[in-house]
């Protein structure tokens, strides 16, 4: 049985993945506070004691408006930690698969971006993001990267858009939602299947490089808004739509995040639903 050493498992997308690939592999789930990547003696020490045959690395820091505030702390998680698991990778001659995000590019595409397209980011957590992702193929040859963008799950400790949204819904009698950025939201679940399925293909043989995994179809924060008041059954509260500009964040936001799965496509691997259908499987399973 193949071996997979997982950091961030006790995440979002962590709580969905390693119970799915425990009925295949055995795998090692760590996280904080335990086991921390930017520790690179600690996490070398650990990766390379268990030999494992992958590395799913999935820790990382998301909030994007604190990696914006503090850059030093980005870097050092989601660069330099990225990059300890990836020499740790090296030393054991482990495959590598590293989560990565739509936030590497700078938005200004009409449509939804595939892997052909230039990194540019806006943002420290893009940019760091994507440090991550150049610190992966610089110590490695054995890597899958895959891009996914606003994710969704983790039940009832989901502190995201769908959850907040529902809450805020329930609460209030017209709630502003912008209209003006787009993404392909993904459900926890869906992602850790595609990665599953991906890795248990064998006559892929070692298609190395980056693949972006994101839910099908591209839509902006006030139309996902709409789909979870439908879904949820709200109807006393308003959605007004507003324009991004309205609300200071302390992180820019590209205005395009959404992603098209062009190079998994190509590959004849459809992996990846319709965004509407897991978020209907998401919110009927949890929220009602």
């Amino acid at each position: 049985m193949k071996k997979i050493y997982v950091t961030g498992a006790d995440g979002m997308l962590g709580s969905a993945l390693v119970p799915l690939f425990s009925t295949a592999y055995d795998v090692r789930g760590t996280d904080l506070p335990e086991f921390d990547i930017t520790d690179s003696e600690a996490i070398k020490k650990d990766i390379t004691s268990y030999s494992p045959d992958i590395v799913i690395h999935l820790a990382s820091m998301t909030d994007v408006d604190r990696c914006e505030s503090d850059p030093v702390t980005a870097r050092r998680i989601n660069s330099d930690g990225t990059e300890n698991v990836a020499i740790a990778c090296a030393d054991c001659d482990a495959t590598m698969i590293y989560i990565s995000t739509g936030m590497i590019y700078n938005g200004h595409k009409p449509g939804p971006y595939i892997e052909y397209d230039t990194p540019d980011p806006v943002n420290k957590y893009g940019l760091t993001k994507y440090e991550g992702e150049l610190a992966v193929r610089k110590h490695l040859k054995s890597f899958y990267i895959f891009n996914t963008c606003w994710i969704f799950g983790g039940g009832p400790e989901d502190k995201k858009f769908v959850a907040k949204i529902i809450e805020l819904g329930r609460e209030r009698d017209r709630l502003e939602v912008v209209d003006d950025t787009f993404g392909s939201p993904t459900y926890t679940v869906d992602l850790s299947s595609a990665l599953f399925d991906f890795l248990g293909n064998d006559e892929l043989g070692a298609r190395y490089g980056r693949y972006h995994c994101a839910g099908r179809g591209c839509v902006n924060r006030l139309e996902l808004a709409r789909e979870i008041f439908a879904i949820t059954g709200i109807e006393k509260c308003e959605l007004i739509p507003v324009s991004s500009g309205k609300f200071e964040l302390p992180a820019p936001r590209p205005r395009m995040e959404a992603l098209s799965n062009y190079a998994l496509d190509l590959l004849g691997l459809h992996l990846m639903r319709d965004w509407r259908e897991a978020l209907r499987d998401y919110i009927t399973s949890t929220f009602i």
